[in-house]
């Protein structure tokens, strides 16, 4: 993936005296093709291709067992392509393909109403993906649900964007997964929506109020034709049925803003909830940022009393060479009650030294502790970022469904 470490493997099938060796590791798709060259004993980098300088290395301490692999840092999309691995002196050469991957959250967004199925139609999307990827939806009980065709765009950077529609009905699981999947580099990423089951409802409802009121109209027109023919009515009857059919159509269009305005607030109820979780998340965001902080402030205190540690002992290590050297010039017997003090003292700057070696090893424990609650509250702070996102997803389609009913009204 972007930004990772990776270790081309080569390895060569006699061993050689390291001063010796001499290994070309190289693109030949480059100008220059050299990505790394050791040359008899040492590394070689005045030929060697300006996107490789400071990014490559050997184990050393493998190269007397032929171990020729190369190690790549912090990896980009540049770095995709086919590496030789190739010994000039034995003329031999091995190939190596690297793939560099990288992925990116995918989003739903609400695409509208099919009035064919009385559904609703979600589009998922998401960019910034290599190799190029396969889009599923899944509903609530994890089967694939029938989609459109997926479509798949490179942009000018080598990534792909892809994006699917899907038509969900009233029958499947409202719980609607979004999943986008590349095969060759084991990565997932995936996004949820939850359709609620008011929307299918408030559509549906909707379309049957109309239809009712239709064929109302239409009986009351043809009743009112009957009874002119019938009765031969004045047109003061006549305004007065008409007024009869306005009071039936109000009447069936305020029960129909009626059920409108209890979706209404039962979606306003969910955002409240909503916002409710939002702000968990971010007292929660604001909590780990701080421990964050405290703890960036613990290590590098670690890092001031090692440091310290270290030139104690230093300091204590010339002293320990001074006093030996004043005991080995010193003659005589009241000479060897003095080289006896400084043995003492000699003892004492080594129990010393030694106290603060242990203090040093302990600041550097201390220290790697601190680095692993870093990452971990640094991934804990991501979730709820990731969390947080789909909250705020999820809240932009209900206050879409909010303006669908807004416009019904």
């Amino acid at each position: 993936m972007v930004g990772d470490d990776v270790v081309l493997p080569c390895h060569l099938e006699v061993t050689l005296n390291s001063d010796e060796l001499v290994v070309e590791w190289g693109r030949l798709d480059l100008n220059p093709r050299f990505v790394y060259l050791w040359f008899e004993g040492s590394e070689y980098t005045d030929e060697q291709n300006t996107a490789y300088k400071g990014r490559t290395s050997f184990f050393s301490n493998r190269l007397k067992d032929g171990d020729v692999s190369l190690r790549l840092r912090g990896v980009r999309h540049a770095d995709n392509g086919r590496f030789r691995c190739y010994n000039p002196k034995k003329i031999k050469e091995y190939f190596v393909d690297l793939i560099v991957g990288s992925v990116s959250s995918p989003g739903i967004s609400l695409a509208g109403l099919d009035n064919s199925s009385y559904g609703v139609m979600l589009d998922c999307s998401s960019a910034g993906w290599y190799p190029e990827p396969d889009v599923f939806w899944l509903d609530g009980e994890g089967n694939i649900m029938s989609a459109g065709p997926t479509d798949k765009v490179r942009g000018p950077n080598g990534l792909y964007r892809v994006s699917s529609r899907v038509t969900v009905e009233k029958r499947h699981n409202n719980n609607i997964t979004c999943r986008v999947q590349q095969k060759d580099i084991n990565q997932t990423g995936e996004t949820h929506i939850y359709v609620h089951d008011d929307f299918f409802g408030a559509q549906s409802d909707c379309i049957l109020l109309l239809c009712l009121n239709g064929v109302l109209g239409l009986i009351l027109l043809l009743l009112v034709f009957i009874f002119i023919l019938k009765q031969g009515l004045t047109k003061i009857s006549i305004k007065k049925l008409k007024d009869k059919v306005n009071e039936e159509q109000e009447l069936l269009m305020a029960e129909e803003k009626q059920n409108l305005a209890e979706k209404k607030s039962k979606l306003e109820e969910e955002i409240k909830n909503i916002n409710e979780d939002q702000r968990s998340i971010d007292q929660q965001i604001e909590a780990f940022m701080k421990m964050s902080e405290e703890l960036k402030e613990q290590r590098k205190q670690l890092t001031d009393q090692k440091e310290e540690a270290k030139k104690i002992i230093e300091a204590n290590e010339m002293n320990l060479k001074a006093v030996d050297a004043e005991v080995r010039n010193q003659t005589g017997n009241t000479v060897e009650k003095r080289a006896q003090g400084y043995l003492n003292l000699k003892e004492l700057i080594t129990e010393n030294n030694d106290r603060q070696v242990e203090r040093k090893n302990g600041h550097q424990h201390v220290e790697l502790m601190t680095e692993k609650l870093m990452r971990r509250t640094s991934e804990e702070v991501d979730k709820l970022k990731k969390r947080k996102q789909e909250i705020e997803n999820h809240v932009v389609e209900i206050q879409k469904q909010l303006r669908e009913i807004e416009t019904w009204k």
